[in-house]
């Protein structure tokens, strides 16, 4: 009896373990599927990059999502537009961004929620910047690639930078928001003068604005741009909703920003340089 109730007692722990094993295995890729699922939120994995960093994917995020507020300019907030800032900066971001959006930090979510930049922020967004910030805030490198080498070229390019960058104020539309941000669609301001277009999205632009009949008294801020960038987005601009069909180069751009930057008057700012037909 003694010799049956040990061969039991030794035999229970296989049994339970030969058991035990495949149910533990299934339990371990549940909750690694759980974790991956939460952290996505259901995304496709193949959607947000696994090792992003600042300037190939952060930094266009930014641009287009928080830099109304986060810019050169800015007296009050840091400038997320520059690297080393955003870096020092890069936990507090990350709390904001999702922490605070996700109801796990006490202070304000970033971008203030209801704003424009808030309803344009995607969740893949804010997971790339979740996931730049955990693995360390690496700088990286802009991603190389052929520079357009004609007009349609140039306009698809641009409509790539548009999404990312302008699109959020200005709406993938071009519409703008009613007595937010100025509408680029058949936009008379953005027509009369091809100049002044280039030097305001290399210098940015602060105070009223009279577009389409219709005043607007917003900021928009400077964009660390190539030249190449900025003629790519106005090409694509000019040549989509309704507007006058330019062209713009890089090299039109270089020169532009070489120019002295005249203070602008209130007449200036806000009438068009000449007539045309979108006035």
């Amino acid at each position: 009896m003694k010799n049956k109730m040990n061969n039991r007692i030794a035999f229970l722990p296989n049994s339970f373990g030969l058991k035990i094993r495949p149910l533990l295995g299934l339990m371990v890729a549940g909750l690694a599927s759980s974790v991956a699922a939460q952290e996505t939120n259901g995304l496709p994995a193949s959607t947000v990059p696994d090792h992003p960093t600042y300037l190939r994917d952060v930094l266009p995020i930014l641009m287009g999502n928080c830099s109304r507020c986060h810019n050169q300019e800015s007296r009050f907030l840091y400038n997320w537009l520059d690297y080393g800032t955003a870096y020092n900066d890069r936990w507090e971001i990350r709390r904001r961004i999702w922490d605070s959006w996700r109801g796990s930090y006490y202070m304000e979510s970033m971008p203030i929620q209801n704003s424009p930049e808030s309803m344009e922020l995607t969740e893949n967004q804010r997971l790339i910047i979740r996931r730049w910030v955990d693995q360390g805030g690496a700088q990286g490198e802009v991603a190389v690639s052929a520079a357009p080498q004609n007009k349609e070229e140039r306009i698809q390019a641009g409509q790539h930078l548009f999404a990312s960058i302008c699109a959020a104020c200005h709406q993938p539309t071009g519409l703008g928001r009613p007595n937010v941000f100025p509408p680029l669609a058949g936009s008379d301001f953005l027509n009369a003068d091809k100049n002044r277009a280039i030097g305001i999205v290399i210098h940015g632009r602060q105070g009223e604005v009279v577009v389409n009949g219709q005043t607007y008294n917003n900021s928009m801020p400077s964009f660390p741009l190539t030249d190449e960038n900025i003629a790519d987005v106005l090409t694509y601009v000019y040549n989509s909703f309704g507007n006058s069909g330019l062209e713009v180069t890089a090299a039109e751009v270089k020169s532009v920003r070489a120019t002295p930057v005249a203070p602008e008057t209130p007449a200036a700012s806000s009438a068009p340089a000449a007539k045309n037909a979108f006035e």
